[in-house]
């Protein structure tokens, strides 16, 4: 059995709760002087000392995993992408850096997240426009909120538990979320909710009513009044919590209260203990869920995404919305999985397969180049307007976790989940991909020479040379290199 040696995790989890080295070593059953060579490495921690921190903590014993570091690597690497294939940072150099300084590696990400700011900034100047909508990490500020809830791992614990209690207050419950939505409204606000707003909602401040399209289904109606409410009841809360990130006059901070409202909204009509139990009971069957509480297919996949309760966890999701241009509308991820944040997704994921056969279903075993494998499923979702003509939209939505934990969900049944070479090869994107001898990519691998020959051709569409970093970037693809 390996040792786990992780004292910047264990330093970071005292800090947290503001504890003292004595402290810690009072509540773990260990002396000052062992816990200090833990923190520093010198200890590896102990199976009993796990169980004392997952049970005085409740934290998930993969917390002092290796597998902890696994998207802060792969933010690592796709940042440094440059040094490392210029050899000047190593992978391993990486991995250390993640595994036991991950506040310093945090840090080099913000600053390359200026860096990018500062490059697309002065491309704008130069091109004479002035682009007030990129945000202060070279992002929309739609992309930036998104972020927000990613380096939270989308769970909000004093949010989510205030939530949760509002709806006991509100006596919101299974079968009549809109009726208790309409009376909280009503009798601490003063709000009347009307029908036949052009827009989806409205809501008028002063003549305290919320207008609601009658093209919302029930449970997209009561989502939006739970949004209205969480607003109305929850105000300052969201403030604060859009201010640790953003400044009040950014163009970011709306969205952001937005987003930590819709957050808000989803614990209220789905509460943490009713919704993680059912989920539990009925093995994470999407589509039973929904019927079950009357809410929509993705609405279930986010809520399930979000339960990372300590002493109360249910399993660590990611969760996606793509279209079918392959724009990631949403991302949000409990687990390591990472996200490319450039050159776009892996054409291998099921996600893109789910629009070939909307209302089902897929299911998919997939391994990153890491060796880590997940199971996916994804499901085609539209939405229209409601009259004939008019345009709807479609979205793919996924929802993964490690194969791990892919026991306890339903769409595991008929699945050799310990086949590692049954599951499908996919990566973080083309562009920063490490399988090099995928046949589907679609860009050259960044820092790598392609291997030009002309009087040969591959399947892979864009060989390199096996010696291997390049001096140079990779230019446009040869027209000799893709096999017909």
């Amino acid at each position: 059995m390996s040792k786990t040696y992780a004292g910047a995790r264990l330093r970071r989890l005292r800090e947290e709760r503001r504890l003292s080295q004595a402290e810690l070593a009072r509540r773990l059953a260990v002396s000052p002087s062992y816990l200090n060579q833990m923190e520093h490495d010198a200890r590896p921690l102990t199976v009993p000392v796990l169980l004392r921190l997952t049970e005085a903590f409740g934290v998930d014993p993969g917390f002092f995993s290796e597998r902890d570091t696994t998207r802060l690597l792969a933010d690592l690497r796709e940042a440094l992408a440059d040094e490392v294939t210029g050899a000047k940072v190593s992978p391993r150099d990486l991995a250390e850096l993640a595994a036991r300084l991950p506040s310093v590696a945090e840090v080099l990400l913000g600053l390359d997240r200026r860096n990018r700011a500062l490059t697309e900034r002065l491309a704008e100047l130069a091109g004479g426009r002035e682009g007030p909508a990129v945000a202060a990490a070279g992002r929309t500020p739609h992309e930036e909120v998104r972020e927000f809830f990613y380096r939270r791992q989308n769970y909000l614990h004093e949010l989510d538990v205030a939530a949760e209690r509002l709806a006991g207050a509100a006596g919101v419950r299974r079968g009549a979320v809109r009726e208790a939505l309409t009376a909280r409204l009503a009798d601490a606000h003063g709000v009347r909710v009307v029908s036949g707003a052009e827009e989806l909602h409205r809501y008028e401040p002063a003549a305290r009513l919320l207008h609601l399209s009658p093209r919302l289904r029930p449970g997209q109606q009561a989502f939006r009044m739970a949004t209205q409410l969480a607003l109305l009841e929850f105000g300052e809360q969201l403030s604060q919590l859009a201010a640790e990130d953003f400044a009040a006059d950014s163009p970011a901070w709306s969205p952001a209260r937005i987003g930590l409202a819709n957050y808000a909204a989803a614990a209220l009509i789905l509460p943490y203990g009713v919704f993680h139990t059912a989920a539990e009971e009925m093995r994470y069957d999407i589509e039973r869920l929904a019927d079950h509480f009357g809410v929509g297919y993705e609405t279930v996949c986010h809520r399930l995404s979000t339960l990372q309760r300590p002493r109360a966890r249910g399993v660590p999701f990611s969760f996606v919305r793509v279209d079918r241009a392959g724009n990631m509308s949403k991302r949000q991820s409990a687990t390591g999985f990472h996200f490319s944040r450039g050159g776009g997704t892996c054409p291998l994921w099921n996600v893109y397969e789910a629009f070939a056969s909307p209302g089902r279903v897929h299911v998919q075993v997939a391994a990153m180049p890491d060796g880590q494998r997940y199971l996916w499923t994804a499901r085609a979702v539209t939405r229209f307007r409601g009259g004939w003509g008019e345009p709807g939209k479609t979205f793919a939505i996924g929802l993964g976790c490690e194969v791990r934990h892919a026991p306890r969900l339903v769409y595991s049944a008929g699945l050799d989940l310990g086949d590692a070479g049954a599951a499908t090869p996919i990566g973080m994107g083309c562009r920063v991909c490490e399988r090099l001898d995928c046949p589907q990519r679609a860009v050259p691998p960044l820092g790598r020479r392609l291997a030009v020959d002309e009087n040969r051709t591959t399947f892979v569409p864009y060989p390199v040379e096996p010696d291997g970093p390049a001096d140079r970037p990779p230019g446009p693809p040869p027209a000799r290199i893709q096999s017909s």
